[in-house]
């Protein structure tokens, strides 16, 4: 409202025209601030098909005029690549890709993408509407059994086969031979139907050849020379019998030099050498689909429609060469490469005249824009100074400029309340003058210790003895208009983002010993189980000693380093207990094979109590060593491995497995951790790492979060989870240490 208001005053008494273009202009801004529509376009082919590219161009043309329309545009390869382990590794790709992410309208381009969308609609979308572009039928049925009648609407591309072959008879009475040339692509199929009725209808046509599978270089050599009453009817072939990709440029240097007329279907390679026919524009065809896309978003009923964007267009070269008129068979048609007018000629000396008669007249009129321009040109800068001034102190960080010698050559109101000084004060002046102000000999103390860092922090106290941590940024500025340079400051106040991230740090921390207290139970069960073993043998020894009157001394000195070898067992227990529950508090390098031992053989007569068998399989050559906090790896592997113990024990106790992979990635070490405890229930697959999310009736829920928190966040590596083989298979991937190899 300060800035309206501040327009609207400076221009009390001026035009009303520039009023009018303030308003227009702040009309846009409100307007800008409204949601956006987002639109995913699926492209079946790559970029570079032709083909799908004059159709993507046409709706790119019309989507991309409205500035609140953001469009997505995705790429298949099924022109190259047609096998279901494609089309598999795809679905993984996108269900990775698209997740979390909502669009307004899904629009595909040809069949194959549109027959993608519909088979995995639920594993990429939830409610989002389907345009498909270009597909060669709309079958309802199909999409009422997915549930997507309702979602689906279709702009459904014909070629005009009937007409394109009625037209070569007409303007070619006497034909004999009519080649009709296709590839053996899955996306437009011609029947042998359709190629009996056409032999059925054009009975005068003594040779009708449908090439159908062949390859380019062979066309080229077939066509290379001139064959009297014959027509070739190109439909597309851009996929030799061998498979391989023909490239359009290649396919377009044989449609301009085949000695045989060339009719075509679509608008792909007319003006390339094509003689023409009745062609579906594709650029055109891709605009009505945007239009209609567009319609179908605001719109609640289903639309499919058939394309008409059908139209003659004839080369007019090629009818030269091959002594063709379509004059009195068509109306309306469109004629490319016409021949060149006087006017297109010589177009060179026309210009050069036009501007040669005139020119003082040119010049003067050019003089006097000139002068018109610096006018407003200047009161445009001087509103413009005035806006920045005031958006400048409306900003509430501090911040100054200086130029490249270090003077100050302006700052907002904000920096100037920093250091208690007016911008006059300031104006025209190195820091280094104004030493005499503490705070600026403070600023600039701190400025010279970090200057060869980009992002500071800076503690610094404000008017009321306030302790404020600010971000400081600096960078270079260059000013084309002046050729001036310099280095512009900003000081972000982070005091309050600061605390709530200690704040932050100090409950994760707390919530860190919460689960690790948890698992102190299961701990010490397993430890009491490991001392009942000793500690009855001790008594048994205790008590021969104790009844034998008999003991000679080397019996005695054997009982001794029998206790005392009991004694160690359980002194080494209880080392490694201490030794876990203690937190690290810094990073270093460790074997993730021994924090692995180390935590099994502290649970180890746990597990073996409820039958459990753990294997453990590590890769040759594998990398183990990385860099992290060994016990709290320690403490996630164990609440993986427990919460495996705890499904495990609800099944047969002769059938109970945890099977441990380790090996390497890339620059990554991986964990497996698989048991055969029957899975997880598919509604908890995305909540089993959600603080306090549990399944059990006592569980704190804690155990699978802190393990996520401290593989991601304190480790930078990655923790997962997914139902294989009747059970789950928890994934670990953290980053290896390059300089250190493995057993």
């Amino acid at each position: 409202m300060i800035l309206l208001y501040n327009a609207k005053k400076s221009l009390r008494g001026k035009p009303t025209k520039t009023l009018l273009k303030i308003t227009f202009l702040f009309f846009i801004f409100l307007t800008s601030l409204y949601s956006n529509t987002s639109i995913l376009i699926l492209n079946s082919y790559h970029k570079g098909y032709a083909l799908s590219d004059n159709i993507l161009k046409g709706i790119e043309e019309v989507l991309y005029k409205d500035a609140n329309i953001d469009v997505n545009i995705l790429y298949m390869d099924a022109k190259r690549i047609n096998s279901k382990e494609y089309f598999e590794s795809l679905k993984k790709l996108y269900t990775v890709q698209l997740k979390n992410q909502e669009y307004d309208l899904v629009i595909t381009i040809d069949d194959f993408a549109y027959k993608f969308i519909l088979d995995n609609y639920y594993s990429f979308f939830t409610n989002e509407k389907i345009f498909a572009v270009a597909i060669d039928d709309y079958l309802y049925n199909e999409v009422r059994e997915l549930n997507l009648e309702k979602k689906t609407s279709a702009y459904i591309q014909r070629y005009d086969l009937p007409s394109n072959i009625k037209l070569i008879n007409e303007i070619m009475p006497d034909l004999e031979n009519l080649y009709i040339i296709d590839d053996s692509s899955n996306d437009f199929k011609i029947s042998q139907d359709i190629i009996n009725e056409i032999k059925d209808n054009y009975k005068n046509i003594n040779n009708i050849t449908y090439l159908k599978a062949n390859n380019l270089e062979e066309l080229k050599k077939k066509f290379s020379f001139s064959q009297k009453n014959s027509a070739l009817l190109f439909i597309r072939f851009y996929k030799n019998t061998d498979g391989k990709l023909n490239k359009s440029i290649k396919i377009a240097e044989f449609i301009k030099s085949s000695k045989v007329p060339v009719f075509i279907t679509d608008s792909i390679f007319i003006s390339k050498g094509a003689l023409g026919g009745r062609i579906v524009n594709l650029n055109k065809l891709g605009k009505n689909s945007a239009k209609m896309a567009l319609e179908f978003i605001n719109s609640s009923q289903v639309m499919v429609k058939v394309s008409s964007d059908l139209e003659y267009i004839f080369d007019h070269q090629k009818l030269k060469e091959f002594d063709l008129s379509p004059l009195k068979h068509v109306r309306t048609y469109k004629l490319v490469n016409k021949d060149k007018t006087f006017f297109a000629n010589n177009r060179a000396l026309i210009n050069y005249v036009f501007l040669f008669s005139p020119f003082l007249l040119i010049l003067i009129f050019a003089l006097i824009i000139n002068i018109y321009k610096r006018f407003e040109l200047e009161k445009i800068l001087k509103e413009r100074i005035h806006f920045d001034n005031v958006m400048l102190n409306a900003i509430e960080s501090p911040i100054f400029w200086q130029d490249k010698k270090g003077i100050i050559i302006d700052t907002n109101t904000k920096f100037c309340d920093l250091i208690n000084m007016s911008s006059h004060e300031l104006n025209n002046k190195k820091l280094e003058d104004l030493t005499d102000n503490k705070k600026v000999k403070v600023i600039l103390d701190f400025l010279y210790k970090h200057k060869d860092q980009n992002d500071k922090n800076f503690r610094f106290s404000d008017k009321a003895l306030n302790e404020k941590i600010y971000l400081i940024k600096q960078a270079k500025y260059f000013d084309k208009q002046t050729d001036s340079s310099g280095i512009v400051t900003i000081f972000t106040d982070i005091t309050s983002e600061r605390a709530m991230a200690l704040e932050r740090k100090r409950k994760q921390q707390y919530m860190l010993q919460q689960s690790k207290l948890a698992e102190l139970g299961e701990i010490f069960a397993s430890i009491a189980h490991q001392w009942k073993s000793p500690l009855v043998e001790i008594t048994t020894i205790a008590q021969e000693i104790f009844y034998s009157s008999s003991t000679t001394s080397s019996e005695k000195e054997s009982y001794v380093g029998d206790i005392m070898k009991q004694v160690k067992y359980m002194t080494d227990t209880m080392n490694d207990f201490q030794e876990f529950i203690k937190p690290s508090h810094n990073k270093s390098d460790f074997c993730v094979k021994e924090a692995i031992n180390s935590m099994l053989d502290i649970v180890n007569h746990n597990i073996k109590y409820n039958y459990i068998n753990i294997n453990i399989n590590i890769k040759k050559d594998t990398k183990l060593i990385v860099n992290g906090y060994r016990n709290e790896f320690m403490q996630s592997f164990l609440n993986i491995i427990n919460n495996a113990k705890d499904e495990l024990i609800k099944h047969d106790f002769n059938n109970r497995n945890i099977n441990i992979s380790i090996f390497n990635e890339k620059n990554n070490l991986i964990i497996l951790i698989k048991d055969n405890a029957g899975g997880i229930k598919k509604k908890y697959l995305d909540k089993i790492f959600t603080p306090y999310f549990s399944t059990k009736s006592e569980g704190h829920g804690l155990g699978l979060y802190m393990t996520k928190m401290i593989i991601e966040d304190k480790m930078d590596g990655q923790v997962s989870v997914e139902n294989i083989d009747n059970g789950a298979c928890f994934t670990i991937k953290i980053g290896i240490k390059d300089e250190n190899t493995s057993t």
